[in-house]
């Protein structure tokens, strides 16, 4: 019904991705379990750091803490939008 992934290096770092509910279950607070539960993980305790990206969900994850970046001039990405598509264009 929802499901996400933390991929951190245990040490410092750790980054929230691929949050999903599957649509039908939606408005039924499993985003917020599934929030509770990773900020409750005994191995993502005591990190510096940790970052995920939304369009959408700003609310939600203002609720557990997130904020925007402190510093957003000192992130930089390489993103490529049509990498899974055929049209190789964007790459």
């Amino acid at each position: 019904m929802a499901f996400c992934r933390v991929i951190t290096d245990s040490a410092t770092f750790a980054n929230l991705v691929d949050v999903f509910v599957i649509p039908k279950h939606r408005g039924n607070g499993y985003s917020k379990a599934l929030m509770s539960a990773v900020l409750a993980h005994p191995q993502l305790q005591g990190l510096r750091r940790f970052t995920l990206a939304t369009s959408d969900a700003h609310g939600l994850y203002d609720e557990y803490g997130f904020k925007s970046p402190l510093y957003p001039n000192s992130y930089m990405e390489r993103y490529f939008p049509g990498i899974y598509t055929l049209d190789r264009s964007a790459v």
